[in-house]
């Protein structure tokens, strides 16, 4: 029944295991980064005498997370087109609910922290991005090159632009809005670039939604299969953790 709710992947049959293992190696790593983050939010732990070790943890982790939805994308798209072989309104139809639906958990997720945290709740995090991406990202799926140089235009517009800041609230969901502090934050601006290689990356090593590398059989090591099924319910993992941690933390901070 959860796999059925939560579920935004193909079926079981059609997935390659190791975009399973490691989607499930980074929502172990998001959770731990999220831990940690929250530990600094309730001021329970000094982030800054970490050395900026758990800023480039995290953010490696939402890169790698966010980097495989762009994989899965490709994968999905070339199965609908062979398998089905649906006109291209059915086919955006099937992208515009499934990116609405993950963008509706993210507003859940919002919901959940005006309870917990009120000013500081979570506007724009990594849910209402993929949501998003989801349906920005449906035109290009069919391409490779140009998603890798419009992926480094993005990085490179804010890499060499640091005044690039965003001072309307109702426009912190594209770039980075100037002041302001969540423990979830991942706007347009860079973070699709993210989706945007992945899917480069999706179009170059799995053509046409089929391998075109040879890869050792993992799949069957209980580690690989633990992590496995991490990865294939890595949605419901992260609708639950971040609410359980922050009421937990909130509890215990008094």
């Amino acid at each position: 029944m959860f796999q059925k709710l939560f579920s935004t992947a193909e079926h079981l049959e059609n997935r390659y295991w190791e975009i399973d293992f490691l989607r499930g190696a980074a929502i172990i790593a998001m959770v731990i980064s999220n831990f940690i983050t929250d530990l600094g939010y309730f001021n329970i732990l000094d982030i800054n005498s970490l050395s900026g070790f758990w800023w480039l943890f995290s953010r490696a982790t939402a890169v790698i997370f966010i980097f495989l939805v762009g994989v899965s994308l490709t994968l999905s798209y070339s199965r609908t087109q062979s398998a089905k072989r649906a006109a291209q309104s059915q086919i955006l139809l099937k992208y515009l609910k499934r990116g609405l639906k993950i963008f509706g958990w993210g507003l859940i997720i919002t919901f959940v922290s005006w309870l917990f945290l009120k000013q500081d709740l979570i506007l724009f995090g990594v849910l209402h991005l993929i949501g998003i991406s989801i349906i920005l990202a449906y035109p290009l799926l069919k391409f490779r090159f140009a998603n890798l140089f419009l992926g480094a235009f993005l990085v490179a517009m804010w890499s060499y632009s640091q005044n690039f800041w965003i001072n309307s609230m109702w426009l912190l969901w594209l770039a980075p809005l100037n002041n302001y502090f969540s423990v979830d934050y991942l706007p347009l601006i860079p973070w699709f670039s993210a989706v945007l290689i992945g899917i480069f990356i999706g179009n170059t090593l799995y053509t046409g939604g089929i391998r075109n590398f040879k890869i050792p059989k993992f799949e069957n090591l209980l580690l690989i299969k633990f992590l496995t099924f991490l990865g294939r319910n890595s949605l419901l993992i992260y609708l639950i953790h971040q609410p359980i941690l922050i009421l937990a933390l909130k509890i215990l901070s008094g």
